[in-house]
């Protein structure tokens, strides 16, 4: 029994020291962890040199570069209408035909008249011929030969006066016949055929655009005005148009216009841009986003635009240390663009930033990079 008592209490005393052992390697593992770093994962990108445009940014309202609406010219009966809603037409080409035949009646009466008048003018000239040798033989009185000669001068103001008409009658008849004035689109049919037509209907036939070239006119704060009549010396003006949110660029043109003067109630200078619209992506009456392209600074440090931070105390990156650490970077940004953003201050060429991971960042963070997007340039 005592050997039993002897064992038990061994036993016991082999326990304590177990877990006493036990308690010690966990509390120093977990004084280890706590100790050591945790590593924050982030996605870096490296500070590189890029072509940087200087943009003044604005929204603009398309226009065609011409609109011309179309009417008559005569009165009279629609006998055709040679075009269809929304066709494309070139210069000259024929839109409609006004019944011609009342207009070929006043041409055929003035040709008629001008050959009556002229018939006379040279009966009378042959008068002349015959009066002026019996004048010089005293034979008939000068009088009557002044007399014949004044009517002379008066047919042949006649005739000029049948001539006048009968190129009016051809004005006329040729207004019968309605060509397009200028290349573009037709709109929506105003008349039908059958319909009386005046020169003094309102309405007229149908409206034609021009979108090759087109317009966009847009407003810009009158403090820009120093910096485009800057610009503007230097070079001709580009101007980028976009969709509505930016995501597309729908043409690439010149700047055109910078009104001569400021709108006093709104503080801006209107001006317009002209486009090629080869591909037709631009229309009137569309809003688009401009980018007006003032200069474009060559080399520039850029950085991707998710990099920079805005703070209470200014504008900043995290810049990855060679010992995985990263340090807090004031940067002053000159522009930004897309999503790209121009660095005037504050980095260097090659270092790298943290564009993923920052809002669990401070100054000095231990971080743990899972992508290098460097690595693709």
């Amino acid at each position: 029994m005592r050997k039993l008592y002897v064992l038990i209490a061994v036993g016991t005393l082999l326990l304590v020291a177990w877990f006493t052992y036990r308690s010690g390697s966990l509390a120093s593992s977990a004084s280890a962890t706590a100790t050591t770093p945790q590593s924050v994962p982030v996605v870096v990108a490296r500070v590189e040199r890029h072509d940087a445009p200087r943009m003044l940014p604005t929204i603009g309202t398309v226009q065609a570069f011409n609109t011309v609406l179309v009417r008559a010219r005569v009165d009279g009966t629609l006998d055709n209408v040679a075009f269809t809603e929304g066709q494309r037409v070139q210069r000259g080409d024929l839109l409609a035909q006004i019944d011609p035949r009342p207009f070929e009646t006043q041409l055929h009466a003035a040709t008629a008249q001008k050959a009556h008048d002229a018939a006379q003018l040279a009966n009378v000239e042959r008068d002349i011929a015959r009066f002026t040798y019996l004048a010089n033989q005293k034979i008939l009185p000068q009088q009557q030969l002044d007399s014949t000669r004044a009517q002379a001068d008066e047919l042949r103001a006649t005739v000029a006066m049948d001539q006048a008409q009968i190129d009016n009658a051809r004005v006329q008849l040729s207004y019968a016949t309605i060509r397009a004035p200028l290349d573009g689109l037709t709109g929506a049919r105003l008349v039908d055929a059958g319909n009386m037509v005046h020169a003094s209907d309102t309405t007229g036939l149908v409206v034609i655009t021009q979108i090759h070239p087109i317009s966009v006119s847009f407003t810009l704060p009158q403090d820009a005005l120093p910096a485009l009549l800057s610009a503007r010396q230097q070079s001709p003006i580009g101007v980028i148009a976009q969709n509505r949110d930016a995501s597309q660029t729908l043409g690439k043109g010149v700047l055109s216009l910078i009104d001569n003067q400021i709108d006093a109630a709104t503080g801006t200078i209107h001006c317009k841009a002209t486009f090629d619209n080869a591909n037709e992506t631009l229309w009137p009456g569309q809003f688009v986003a401009l980018r007006v392209v003032l200069a474009v600074d060559r080399g520039a440090l850029a950085v991707p635009s998710t990099a920079v931070q805005q703070g209470s105390t200014g504008t900043y990156v995290f810049v990855l240390m060679p010992d995985d650490t990263v340090a807090l970077r004031y940067v002053k940004v000159a522009s930004t663009e897309d999503s790209r953003s121009v660095v005037a201050q504050g980095l260097a060429e090659g270092d790298r930033v943290v564009v993923e991971g920052q809002f669990k960042l401070e100054d000095g963070a231990h971080v743990r990079v899972v992508d290098d997007s460097a690595h693709g340039h």
